[in-house]
Formats: C-alpha cells, sequence, structure tokens
C-alpha cells in the first residue's frame, strides 16, 4: 500500500510523555522529508543539468550542426532548436501528470528521469554535420523534444511531490528545494564548463570536448534512477485505485476531464503567475550568458565564472525565501518580485548592456537574482496548493508547461532575434510587460495565508486559516 504523508496530530499534550511522543513523531515526519525531498530533488538536478548544458556548451557545438560562416546566426539557430524542446512541455507535463496522479508520483519521476538519460546520451555520441548532413540536424532535434517532453512531466510532478512531501509548517522551505536543484543543475552545468575551459584548449573543446558534459549527465540519470527506487509513495492507495475505478458521471482522477470541468480557475491562475516569473528567471539565468557575450562584449570565460559564483549565491537564497514565505505568506514574496520587477528589470538589462567589466556585471546580475527569487522560491508550492491530490500533478504540471512554453522557452529565441536586429530595448520592454500581467494575478487572484487543497489533506501550514475555496 502506499504511504500517505500526514500532518502531525493537532491538539495539546496531557501530559510531559504525551508531550515527548509528539516531539519524537514531529522529528520523525521530519526525518522522512528530508530523505524524501533529497531523492526527489537529486533527480530534479540532474534533469535541468540536462536540459540546461545544451545552451551552456552551445557556443562550442553550435558549428558541428548549424550555420558556422555567422557566428550570430549559427547561436540564434542553437537557440531555435533549445526553444523547440519547449513545445513539447505541455505533452510532457499532460502525460506524465496523467500518470503520476493516476500511477502514483513515484512512478512518473523515475520514467522521466530514464527518458532524459537516454536524450543526454544520445547527443553525447552524435555524428556531426560533416559525417551525416542534415540527419544530424534532425537527430539533434528529436532528442531535444524528446528531453523537453521528459522535463515537462518533471516539473510538475516533482512539484506536487516535494510538497506533499514536506512538513506542513515548513512547506515553503521543503518546496524551495524545487529551485535549489534546479538552479543547482543550471549551476552544474556551468562548473562543467569553466573546469572544462581551464583543462582543455579551446581547439578540443569545440572538436570533441563538448560531448563530455552531455556524458555525464547520462550517467548522473541513471544513478538518480537508482535512488527514486526507494522514494515513498505520497499518492493514497485510494486514489489509484480511483482511477481504475469508472462511476457514471464522475470524472476520474488526473484526467483532463476533471481539469478542465472542476478546476479551469485554478489552471487559468496558474498560467498567469507563471507567465512573468518563467520570463525574468530564463532571462536572468539562461539568455543572459549569450546576452553579455554578444552584447556587452564581455569574454566567454569571464561570464562563465559570472553566471556560476551569482547563480551559486541565487541557489541559497531559495530556502531562505522559502523560510520567510513559512512566517509571512506566500503572497507577499510574489508581489515583491512583481513590484521590483517591473521597477528595475529595464534598468538593470540596459545598464548590463552597456558594461564590460565583470565584476559590475556581477552586480547586476545578482540584482536580477535577487528580484526573480521571490518568485522561484514558493512558485511551485503556490501552484500546488491551487490543486487537490486528485488533479495535482496534471494541474500544476500542465499550467507551468503552457507558460512555459509560450514565454520562458522562447526567452533565448526572441532575446537572439532582438540582439540581431540591434533592438535589446524592445526585448527589455517585452519581459517587464510580462512582468507586470504576472503582478496583476498575484494581487488579485491570491490571498495570503488562505487554507489550501494541501492544508485540508495534510495540516494547516498558519495558525489562522479560512476555508477552502471550492473552486
Amino acid at each position: 500500500m502506499s504511504t500517505q504523508h500526514t500532518a502531525p496530530p493537532n491538539g495539546s499534550a496531557q501530559d510531559g510523555s504525551a508531550q515527548d511522543g509528539s516531539a519524537q513523531t514531529e522529528s520523525a515526519q521530519t526525518r522522512r522529508a528530508v530523505g524524501n525531498i533529497l531523492k526527489g530533488s537529486a533527480g530534479n538536478l540532474v534533469e535541468w543539468y540536462d536540459l540546461y548544458v545544451y545552451t551552456v556548451f552551445a557556443a562550442y557545438f553550435q558549428a558541428h550542426f548549424f550555420n558556422s560562416k555567422d557566428e550570430l546566426q549559427a547561436g540564434l539557430e542553437a537557440m531555435a532548436v533549445f526553444s523547440t524542446s519547449f513545445l513539447m512541455r505541455p505533452l510532457g507535463s499532460w502525460f506524465f501528470g496523467r500518470y503520476a496522479d493516476r500511477k502514483g508520483r513515484k512512478a512518473a519521476l523515475t520514467l522521466s528521469v530514464t527518458m532524459m538519460s537516454i536524450g543526454s546520451f544520445g547527443i553525447a555520441i552524435l555524428p556531426t554535420t560533416q559525417e551525416i548532413g542534415i540527419w544530424a540536424l534532425v537527430l539533434l532535434i528529436f532528442i531535444r523534444v524528446l528531453q523537453g517532453f521528459s522535463v515537462g512531466g518533471e516539473y510538475g510532478t516533482s512539484a506536487t511531490y516535494m510538497s506533499e512531501a514536506a512538513t506542513a509548517k515548513r512547506r515553503g522551505f521543503f518546496s524551495s528545494f524545487q529551485y535549489v536543484t534546479l538552479v543547482g543543475g543550471q549551476m552544474l552545468a556551468l562548473l562543467v564548463l569553466v573546469i572544462l575551459q581551464n583543462t582543455m584548449g579551446k581547439e578540443a573543446l569545440t572538436g570533441w570536448g563538448w560531448r563530455i558534459p552531455f556524458a555525464i549527465g547520462g550517467v548522473a540519470a541513471l544513478v538518480v534512477l537508482w535512488l527514486r527506487r526507494s522514494m515513498e509513495e505520497t499518492v493514497s492507495a485510494d486514489q489509484i485505485r480511483a482511477a481504475h475505478v469508472r462511476v457514471e458521471g464522475e470524472p476520474q482522477p488526473g484526467t483532463m476531464k476533471l481539469l478542465l470541468t472542476k478546476h479551469w480557475k485554478p489552471l487559468l491562475v496558474c498560467v498567469g503567475l507563471t507567465m512573468g516569473g518563467t520570463m525574468a528567471f530564463y532571462t536572468y539565468t539562461n539568455f543572459i550568458l549569450k546576452f553579455m557575450n554578444d552584447t556587452s562584449g564581455i569574454a566567454k570565460t569571464d561570464t562563465s565564472v559570472i553566471n556560476f559564483w551569482a547563480l551559486f549565491i541565487f541557489m541559497l537564497l531559495q530556502p531562505v525565501y522559502g523560510l520567510i514565505s513559512d512566517k509571512i505568506g506566500r503572497k507577499p514574496l510574489l508581489v515583491w518580485f512583481g513590484v521590483t520587477g517591473v521597477l528595475f528589470t529595464w534598468p538593470l538589462l540596459s545598464t548590463l548592456a552597456g558594461t564590460k567589466d565583470p565584476f559590475t556585471a556581477f552586480l547586476l546580475m545578482m540584482g536580477g537574482l535577487l528580484i526573480v527569487g521571490g518568485y522561484t522560491s514558493i512558485n511551485a508550492l503556490v501552484k500546488a496548493e491551487l490543486f487537490p491530490a486528485s488533479i495535482r500533478a496534471l494541474g500544476v504540471g500542465l499550467g507551468y508547461a503552457i507558460a512555459n512554453s509560450l514565454f520562458g522557452g522562447t526567452v533565448p529565441l526572441i532575446g537572439a532575434a532582438f540582439q540581431k536586429a540591434g533592438r535589446e530595448d524592445l526585448f527589455f520592454t517585452y519581459v517587464t510587460v510580462a512582468i507586470f500581467l504576472s503582478l496583476l494575478v498575484y494581487v488579485f487572484a491570491l490571498k495570503n495565508k488562505k487554507a489550501t487543497h494541501l492544508d485540508t489533506e495534510q495540516g494547516d501550514a498558519f495558525e489562522k486559516k479560512e476555508l477552502v475555496d471550492a473552486a
């Protein structure tokens, strides 16, 4: 039988032994939560490492698959292939979300990391255009589509799992580790880049060294596959049974019918609160590397170091933001991101465009990440709180994937296009408008410290609660 995570018993103890027993129960729940979060987050780290290593090393392998005569054009084509992986995210989120709500979170997370491993090994051994012609590009696109399908399922399922596996009073803290590992995956990709840049010549790295990070990702995914075998399940046996028994007039758990007939409002909220956050996140953690190289004119070796240390600090801040949300609620942090994002995106990016000093560039990037942290640290939990367990993985995953595919995943492509046209200022405006639209969602669609479905299922996060909104 699946193990359903439950909250510590409520009420005051009658004697010392009862207090001791309550403390032991809470301690045991915390240890169990830590173990499950570590196993779940390790897979998340590898999934996102495998996804991001493509953009980190694109400058070194793009000549093998794209137009090598024009470096900006080759970079644009490489980012276009990166964006194609986002087209599969809604489909991956639908498939894995349905799978996770009907078969369990553990089964879905195991399958997704297996597919990601296959994709990484595929790129590591992929022949180049010089060897097999246009088929090299076709296969590269196919592999990226496969990885996009995989990571589309990883986000919603891991967000759901970490939120469910966390203890009630520390949900913000524990669920923040989704972005600790998500950012950690990108930081690990940058670390591999820095190491290879300093141990290999540019000719060797461009010739064959770019294959090494993909091979590392494939091996790491196999290790995570082994670790995830011992994860506890957070879906109840009753829900899994209900998913396979048809009741006349009642939609089954994990189905689009249930999502679109009874939970379409939180789905729209999920898309809206994601839009600005995912664009800001990809701007300051992904596209900014190319932006510093091509627009600011900072050397690639310097931008690699800048990105690594900025992301390292950003990663460490995620649990801090999560702990703050456990005290003051989730909404204030999202409003912080929205307001400061609207006010400072243009000044930060326009100043970065005109600087060639690495330290100044680091401070500007760090400023952007301090703003984005208000979104990244808790967005997965906020989405998970919108849906009941029967539809949570599908609702969270699909809502995120739709916004991510339309807005976040297209940031590198749109940014590169504006760069080539010499109109970076329009890109700054584009990101600012998206953040403003999400700010409207934070202000008008969310209530602070409101009782959620997770509270009803597994214990209250805050002392004073309202009734769960039936919507």
